[in-house]
């Protein structure tokens, strides 16, 4: 089983965070991982990809992800802007932060979109729309990848104290809303 994720959003918004996050929590889970990003403009707002593979294998593979499984979208903005779905498996996963419909984001792919509110559920936890870690607990919910108590180990060694109490309630609630998720 190797499985290869791809995430989508712009430079503050913690989508390095989120892969590391992701790699972290499958290593917790017992899996090999790799993290690690690339970046067109190295500035506040720009567009930011990381990818993460997850394997049950060691994994050799150093390149970028061309064809991923999943694809996490941290910025809705980026839809028609950016090549989103690029390589994209059709039997693939797109869980994307927005408070609309699935049929409703305007993207054309034969695979699964999923939608989740994450960045309203982050202002109302954390008070702020930084919406990594909620994405972490969507993506946990929605594939069974990785494992609710893995991805709030690595949130909480991330962010120790308060601020790891809060992103964990916030991966929890998005969990929730995604675990088994039809609203496709």
């Amino acid at each position: 089983m190797l499985k290869e994720i791809r995430i989508h959003g712009r430079g503050g918004q913690g989508v390095v965070t989120a892969a590391e996050l992701l790699a972290v929590a499958a290593f917790e889970d017992g899996k090999y991982a790799q993290a690690f990003p690339t970046f067109t403009s190295e500035r506040m707002g720009a567009p930011v990809q990381s990818f993460v593979r997850i394997a049950d294998h060691k994994v050799r593979a150093r390149n970028q992800i061309y064809e991923p499984d999943f694809l996490i979208i941290q910025d809705y903005t980026l839809i028609g802007a950016v090549d989103l779905l690029k390589g994209l498996k059709p039997d693939g996963l797109v869980i994307v932060d927005t408070e609309k419909n699935p049929e409703e984001v305007g993207l054309k792919t034969k695979a699964r979109i999923l939608t989740i509110p994450a960045s309203r559920i982050a202002m109302e936890i954390l008070g702020r729309p930084i919406q990594n870690t909620t994405l972490m607990g969507a993506f946990a919910g929605a594939t069974g990848l990785i494992s609710l108590e893995a991805i709030k180990r690595s949130v909480m060694e991330r962010f120790p104290g308060e601020l790891g109490k809060k992103n964990v309630a916030a991966v929890e609630k998005a969990y929730e809303l995604l675990k088994g998720a039809k609203n496709d």
